[in-house]
């Protein structure tokens, strides 16, 4: 490996949205910083198959609707 050229890779902890805590390896901040996340697999609907609502700006998700209404599953 080339010197000089890589960031430095340092522990820090991470602290999720439930209080949670845990210690990591990252590039981001300096050895020793606290990353508190807003958002995690604990909470966020994406992992949690939570219900997600979609705004209709400009008709868009009606138009898809109209569109695709006859086919199963839509």
């Amino acid at each position: 490996m080339k010197k000089d050229i890589h960031p430095d890779y340092h522990a820090v902890t991470v602290v999720m949205t439930d209080g949670t805590e845990y210690m990591t390896r990252s590039c981001s901040g300096q050895a020793g910083d606290t990353i508190r996340l807003d958002i995690d697999p604990r909470t966020h609907p994406a992992w949690t198959g939570g219900q997600q609502t979609l705004l209709d700006r400009g008709g868009r998700i009606s138009r898809f609707n109209n569109k695709f209404k006859g086919i199963p599953g839509m």
